[in-house]
């Protein structure tokens, strides 16, 4: 079971075997790789990514959605080891 509410806040990130999914509050980055393998482990993964998957379309769904949003660029942090 996913913690991940989609759109919901800026911080929370899950990881799904070596896929990384970050959640924002104008998206979801994904990225990474994910292998489902035609096992019980296989079917769990594609379980959890289905619900993530499920839960972003009705996030999406529920809302007033505009034609395309402009995407805010990431805040770059200067380097705490310099």
């Amino acid at each position: 079971m996913t913690q991940l509410q989609p759109f919901q806040d800026e911080a929370t990130v899950l990881t799904l075997d070596q896929m990384t999914l970050e959640n924002r509050l104008d998206r979801i980055e994904m990225y990474g790789s994910l292998q489902i393998t035609r096992d019980k482990a296989g079917l769990a993964l594609a379980q959890e990514l289905k619900q993530l998957i499920d839960a972003t379309i009705a996030a999406l769904e529920g809302a007033e959605l505009p034609e395309k949003i402009a995407l805010k660029p990431l805040d770059k942090v200067a380097n705490p080891f310099k």
